[in-house]
């Protein structure tokens, strides 16, 4: 087969369509239905999955939970400095980040909160771009901690609105309802999760849909366009997944029932540990491993049946996993996403995080 073309995967997305903000309520999002067996398009609310869905069925969700990682400081000289937590870099006080002004923040540079709650220092600087940082808290105070009294939402970089007073908003509705807050681990919402409510949830559960937890430690990466001339060529990024034994079960017999992803980081979770993997872990063994799966056409899928997923920016690697799971093991779902996403943008749906929603059966 020949390299595919990343062409293939660029559409023009009309800048009045990235939505700005969240439904007035998340169920109230739109949801289209994608019947692949039919090629059938339904136009419904969130609010009508159970229709969708029954006993037996098992949602594979990701709980990760997002640190508002966004730090403002101040250089000696009184520059200004925004450092962006990334993850922790071998010791609970050394954090991989991303700084601005990057090219005046050489290593030795330093940094603080205009009310002392911290100090910084550059020790390492990296090929992509990013640092290494060591913090120095009032009292010890563990940066997670820290970035939650002070830090910003990191809401992506197309949302053109100011942190504040938005973000205390933000700080809800970037975050899904059943997200463990012992596991802030995401940089990114995993937005496909954004529009259940407890309400909704509740209903799934009384009609016989059970939930299944993984945690995929999403990273910065997902925004990450591809830039190369074939999809081929385009350097995956990497993060950090934990999948439960319980979850693990569920990917192999004799479980029964249709598994469905809610979001491409559960895909891309389960099926990066199916493919080490042939058999659960045993023993109640949780897997921790870094996801370094890319998935494009004409790749076949062995642990997701259906897929919840938001509408996705052109040239990434998200829309290359959309277009592989509506027809898997061939290249058609190539030209067929781009007919769905046709329909999407003349009926006016939302994209991107805070959009609306896709639910392929």
């Amino acid at each position: 087969m020949p390299p595919l073309d990343a062409a293939l995967f660029d559409y023009l997305l009309p800048p009045q369509l990235i939505a700005q903000a969240p439904a007035a309520r998340r169920d109230e999002s739109r949801l289209l239905i994608v019947h692949r067996a039919t090629r059938l398009l339904e136009h419904r609310a969130f609010s009508d999955l159970p229709e969708f869905l029954c006993g037996g069925d098992t949602l594979i969700r990701n709980n990760a939970s997002v640190l508002p990682a966004r730090l403002r400081a101040v250089r000696p000289s009184g520059g200004q400095v925004e450092c962006f937590l990334l993850n922790a870099d071998g010791d609970e006080f050394n954090w991989r980040c991303l700084v601005k002004p990057g090219r005046k923040l050489a290593v030795g540079a330093t940094f603080a909160d205009p009310a002392n709650a911290f100090s910084a220092k550059i020790i390492a600087r990296h090929d992509d771009g990013g640092a290494t940082v060591r913090f120095t808290t009032t009292g010890g105070e563990s940066v997670p901690a820290l970035a939650n009294r002070l830090g910003a939402v990191p809401l992506p970089p197309y949302i053109m609105r100011k942190d504040d007073p938005a973000t205390r908003a933000d700080r809800e509705r970037y975050q899904t309802v059943y997200a463990d807050r012992a596991k802030q681990v995401a940089v990114a919402a995993p937005t496909a999760g954004l529009h259940f409510t407890p309400e909704l949830l509740a209903t799934l559960a009384a009609r016989g849909v059970v939930f299944a937890d993984a945690t995929l430690h999403v990273g910065l990466g997902t925004f990450k366009p591809i830039e190369s001339a074939t999809v081929e060529e385009h350097r995956i990024h990497r993060e950090t997944y934990e999948l439960p034994a319980a979850t693990q079960r569920i990917l192999f017999p004799p479980h029964s029932g249709r598994r469905i992803a809610v979001g491409t980081t559960a895909v891309r979770t389960i099926e990066d540990f199916l493919a080490r993997h042939s058999s659960p872990l045993g023993s109640d063994r949780a897997c921790r491993a870094e996801a370094d799966i890319f998935i494009y056409p004409p790749r076949q899928f062995r642990g997701a049946d259906a897929l919840i997923t938001n509408f996705h920016q052109p040239r990434s690697t998200l829309l290359c996993l959309v277009a592989a799971f509506l027809t898997p093991g061939s290249t058609a779902g190539i030209a067929w996403w781009r007919d769905i996403y046709a329909e999407a943008i003349a009926r006016e749906y939302r994209f991107l995080s805070y959009g609306d929603a896709m639910l392929i059966l």
